[in-house]
């Protein structure tokens, strides 16, 4: 880093696609350096391929940014410096350093001719903040295509020009980019402009450590947002790809990753994408949701069967300790999982006084028949009621014999929730009605 020189930034990606978590991380990476510098942090949408990119991808673009919180200084798109372009292209053709060049057409709807700049062949070595001093031969690389004509400049003569144009003075972007810099110096040499400093971040890897694609799951913010990730999980996740703070601690908010993200501690190796840990941050995150803040993070995966429950707020509290994100909502209700709160639960006869060594049956009847007298008395139905009539009596015959044919009775399931939050929910009347079924079953 320079004295005295204005830091700034540039995320840049392709419209040709959504934002995919490589993308966001690289911007991640791109606004912390700037913010902790007092820099300034730019969004360059890089549409010079015109025929591939979409309106609809530089939306889904913006949105992810947006929703994550990475705000940028400036926006602009590679069209809108088009003209400029034009005139670097022009001076490098009026310099001798690119020249056109007639190509020989091999099939239908190849160019007739292309701009290409004239490779002096000379290595390129490069000081890169992640991977230190780089140097790379340039012969192979020939004289490349630098326009397809006068009119429409191609990537690597974009990107120099919108480089020095905006005074971009760290070019922070994936290690797949490393092929694109020798050219890219080579252009910045030939008009005489400053070569920005370069970070090269490690790709993102599969947990086979090949590169993460769709193959593996979602790939894009969109995605993860839809599934009900919480912002704040899914941005201290990326942080962590490829970098660590030193004192261990993982949970980070944005201003805490500002004041302790070091560019050059970030790792040269790939960084595993490990879907668990995604998962563990949001349990985490979700955890410190108010209840009237939860609820509203869960609306939207909120079944119209689970709406409809007068008991709905009850019974999501009690899905909250369940879930791993939003979407875990629906796919519990999809499959059954909470059936029991809607509708009698079909009982396995062998399963009601316990799985492993359970009581003989006449004892699992009175614990069944006592349970049904203590909560016939209760003038208050909640769980703390229930548990205070019930939990004396568990404790002098056993826990695991009186409170296991209670949980199944109520639930139908191996595991559940707390007997006395679902009989709180169920009510007096169903507690009473599915107690007395279980019994009949085993008497």
């Amino acid at each position: 880093m320079q004295d005295k020189e204005k830091i700034k930034t540039r995320f840049a990606p392709s419209p040709t696609g959504s934002l995919h978590l490589g993308g966001a991380r690289s911007a991640l990476f791109n606004y912390l350096f700037a913010k902790q510098n007092n820099g300034t942090f730019v969004v360059r949408i890089e549409d010079t391929d015109k025929e591939r990119s979409k309106k609809e991808y530089e939306d889904d673009i913006k949105k992810g940014l947006t929703w994550l919180g990475i705000t940028w200084d400036h926006i602009h798109t590679q069209q809108e410096e088009k003209e400029y372009h034009k005139k670097v292209l022009q001076t490098l053709i009026n310099n001798g350093v690119a020249y056109i060049s007639k190509e020989k057409i091999k099939k239908e709807g190849d160019r007739p001719e292309v701009i290409r700049f004239k490779n002096p062949k000379t290595p390129v070595t490069f000081n890169d903040i992640i991977r230190g001093e780089v140097t790379m031969e340039t012969e192979s690389l020939g004289d490349f295509v630098i326009a397809k004509n006068l009119e429409e400049p191609l990537y690597h003569l974009a990107v120099v020009a919108d480089d020095e144009h905006h005074s971009i003075t760290h070019v922070i972007r994936g290690e797949d980019h490393i092929s694109n810099t020798p050219r890219q110096i080579l252009i910045q040499r030939a008009l005489g402009y400053k070569t920005p400093t370069y970070a090269h971040l490690p790709l993102i890897l599969a947990p086979d450590k090949t590169k993460l694609s769709k193959r593996h799951g979602a790939t894009s913010v969109t995605e993860f947002m839809d599934m009900g990730y919480l912002r704040e999980a899914l941005l201290n996740y990326l942080v962590l790809l490829g970098w660590h703070p030193k004192n261990d601690t993982e949970l980070l908010e944005i201003n805490d990753m500002i004041r302790s993200f070091k560019l050059e501690d970030v790792q040269k190796g790939g960084a595993v994408f490990d879907i668990e840990k995604l998962n563990w941050l949001n349990r985490n995150y979700m955890s410190k949701l108010s209840e009237k803040d939860f609820y509203s993070y869960a609306t939207p995966y909120i079944p119209s069967q689970l709406k409809n429950h007068p008991g709905y707020k009850k019974i999501l509290a009690v899905e909250r300790e369940r879930i791993q994100k939003g979407q875990d909502i629906k796919t519990l209700h999809d499959i059954g999982e909470f059936d029991y709160f809607y509708n009698t639960p079909k009982y396995d006869d062998a399963k009601i006084g316990g799985q492993k060594n359970p009581p003989p049956k006449e004892d699992t009847v009175r614990h069944i028949e006592t349970l049904i007298s203590a909560i016939k008395e209760l003038p208050v139905f909640d769980k703390l009621s229930i548990k205070e009539a019930i939990w004396k009596y568990a404790e002098q015959n056993g826990k695991g014999s009186v409170l296991w044919p209670m949980r199944y009775a109520l639930s139908g399931k191996d595991r559940s929730p707390d007997p006395f939050v679902i009989a709180e929910i169920l009510g007096k009347e169903e507690t009473i009605l599915r107690l007395k079924e279980v019994k009949s079953r085993i008497e």
